[in-house]
């Protein structure tokens, strides 16, 4: 999976072209604040809504341990440093995304804040029990093992922990068009639907308390985001082709062809 995931990410540009981004939108890097980063961090549909709305579900406290697992540049894990107070470590396998976030949490002031590692969701490099709250937004569909990825969350919750995950499933059953933001070809996209999807949850040991379909309120964000006029801040700075991909995924929403999941769920067992 990993030189898969490298392929579809690693640009080489992700630090350098954010730079540009903030100081063509007049920022000052030596102060500057979390809310500074806007749309750029967020690398999911309906962006930093989508991160607030799940958070809220999860009873989230300061004294929580929270995993980001499948991170990015690090959006989740500082809104939840900044809005929780709470101790996050963030996991993503880029090396390229990895090093990017720790530099944004620099910028910002969250350095002791968020702990950054490079690694992978269907073999986490932390111990059992470790974590308190695991969020996983637009990660599953680049993985084909979700039984791993899902056995993994369970493994490093404490008993009674929350998974959270915000993600794309299969809707109507028709053929996508690609690129879309997570895969630029077919062989990238490791899509089921929403039962699946939740079998595979409740599979690892989870009771889910929460299975919202938001497709209709990401269909219409989106197509309104596509709508406004172009932005300094913004996913297109640093992904590839950002715009060919939100069109095709907005579309796709639109029309049934992706359904749009929310889900929390409790680990249950020792």
């Amino acid at each position: 999976m990993s030189e898969t995931i490298e392929n579809q990410y690693s640009t080489g540009l992700s630090r350098p072209s954010i730079e540009r981004a903030l100081l063509d939108a007049g920022k000052d890097l030596d102060d500057l604040a979390p809310a500074d980063l806007g749309a750029l961090e967020d690398f999911h549909t309906m962006g930093r809504f989508a991160t607030a709305q799940l958070l809220e579900l999860t009873g989230i406290t300061g004294d929580s341990r929270v995993l980001d697992a499948g991170s990015g540049i690090g959006g989740t894990a500082r809104y939840l440093a900044d809005h929780y107070g709470c101790a996050v470590t963030a996991v993503d396998l880029t090396a390229e995304y990895c090093d990017t976030h720790r530099w944004l949490n620099r910028l910002v002031g969250f350095d002791d804040s968020i702990t950054v590692r490079q690694g992978d969701v269907t073999a986490l490099p932390l111990p059992h029990g470790f974590v308190d709250v695991v969020v996983s937004q637009h990660v599953q569909m680049n993985v084909a093992d979700k039984a791993r990825l899902y056995g993994e969350a369970r493994r490093v919750l404490t008993p009674g922990g929350r998974l959270a995950l915000w993600d794309l499933t299969i809707g109507d059953g028709s053929a996508l068009d690609f690129p879309l933001p997570w895969a630029d070809a077919p062989a990238r996209s490791h899509l089921v639907t929403p039962d699946e999807l939740r079998t595979l949850v409740t599979s690892a040991g989870f009771a889910v308390q929460h299975w919202n379909d938001l497709t209709e309120t990401a269909s219409s964000l989106m197509q309104a985001l596509l709508a406004q006029p172009p932005q300094p801040l913004g996913l297109h700075a640093f992904v590839t082709d950002f715009g060919r991909k939100a069109e095709n995924l907005t579309r796709a929403l639109a029309d049934g062809r992706l359904r749009a999941i929310q889900g929390v769920a409790t680990a249950i067992g020792s």
